[in-house]
């Protein structure tokens, strides 16, 4: 494929919001990772809260209000975003910029707090609960789209932790095909009591926060985030290489032991960026500290890059965002390539002996970082790869 240029980018987490807070604390090894109560969870776990979230959606944007359009709201508003789309909008036109954002939770707390404040004896919702503008997976799409006075096609992917890395490829084609002539991307999932207990019932979730590829790893810490990055035709800025997405279908929940998908999808990244595994300096891990998740991925890195490419998740910064996980990659790729450093995987002590890859557990400083691979794989083996690289 023909690199597409990343012509701005921001991130929101639990780790700060905008790119100088996140990478700043991945420099300096500080995460962002809590033991506090969300809501009235009672569970026995740590998460990536986003602080800021309390105040409703006002004006025109009110009928859109829930925790995930208000986190989208607080992550357009960082790094000169809006500034930065206004400018594009002017220069390409409101019917030619799409919108393609993933997700996997939408606004389903704003369906558990109409739930709670039914009226019980006439079994009806609360009449300031509009599922299409708040659950709806199309919801957050749709509010970035308006949000951004855009006119143009806008898609929600929902696939699982693979949602906002797919939202790359899917601009990608629609850029290709002439469906329009620059793309908003990005990824927004925020915390809700079904995702927490969800998870829980899985027996996935830690009880302390999460510490991929360690010998002693208990589960996930889930998190929140809000990303977003524009990709255009031309312009100068980072690029995005290549894409790579496999569906492999093995579990509902659980991933191919093996490795396959992912493999499948690392390939297809490289195939499509026409570069070979050499041309790979880092390697993002989608670990997400659950046993048979970072086994299964660490058999599908070696057998692409071999055991000696650096490689190193980042979730024990700020969680597994779960749809937003993509973006959170895509970012973290950007930021070592404009910093020239490799983040280790925060709160892994000890790698697990039966993973074999050259996983980090101190940062590196003064790397020369050319291209970076970063995984995102979804439940039911919705995998995506993607390739982000420097424009030099």
């Amino acid at each position: 494929m023909t690199p597409l240029p990343i012509t701005h980018y921001t991130l929101t987490s639990a780790l700060g919001r905008g790119k100088a807070a996140h990478a700043d604390a991945l420099r300096e090894g500080r995460g962002g990772l809590r033991n506090a109560a969300f809501e009235n969870c009672t569970l026995a776990c740590w998460t990536g809260a986003v602080d800021g979230l309390e105040t409703p959606l006002t004006g025109e944007m009110k009928d859109w209000d829930c925790r995930n359009n208000r986190l989208a709201e607080l992550g357009l508003r960082q790094d000169g975003f809006l500034e930065a789309v206004t400018a594009l909008r002017a220069r390409a036109g409101a019917t030619r910029i799409g919108v393609f954002i993933g997700t996997s939770t939408a606004g389903v707390q704003q369906t558990e707090r109409a739930y709670r404040e039914r009226d019980r004896a006439a079994n009806q919702l609360p009449e300031w609960f509009d599922y299409r503008t708040s659950q709806n997976t199309y919801s957050v799409a749709g509010y970035v789209r308006q949000r951004l006075q855009l006119q143009s096609v806008a898609i929600a992917v929902s696939t699982a932790c693979s949602s906002s890395a797919k939202v790359f490829a899917c601009a990608a084609r629609a850029l290709a095909t002439g469906l329009c002539d620059a793309a908003v991307v990005g990824g927004v999932d925020s915390l809700c009591l079904t995702t927490l207990h969800g998870f829980n019932a899985l027996q996935l979730v830690s009880p302390e926060p999460c510490r991929p590829a360690d010998v002693a790893r208990r589960g996930i810490s889930i998190g929140e985030a809000a990303g977003f990055a524009i990709l255009e035709k031309q312009g100068k800025g980072l690029l995005l290489r290549g894409y790579g997405e496999s569906a492999d279908a093995h579990h509902m929940s659980a991933p191919e032991p093996e490795g396959r998908g992912a493999n499948e999808a690392m390939r297809a990244a490289l195939a499509r960026a026409d570069l070979d595994t050499s041309a790979v300096d880092y390697v993002h891990l989608h670990g997400t500290a659950t046993p048979a998740n970072d086994l299964a991925e660490d058999k599908a890195v070696c057998a692409v890059f071999g055991k000696s490419t650096p490689c190193s998740s980042t979730k024990g910064y700020f969680g597994h965002a779960l749809g937003a996980a993509g973006i959170v990659g895509a970012t973290v790729a950007m930021l070592v390539i404009e910093h020239g450093f490799l983040p280790h995987s925060l709160n892994t002590q000890s790698v697990d002996p039966a993973i074999k890859g050259a996983v980090l557990l101190k940062r590196r400083e003064d790397a020369s970082v050319r291209n970076v691979i970063t995984n995102s794989f979804g439940f039911g083996g919705n995998n995506c790869s993607l390739i982000i690289g420097s424009a030099t």
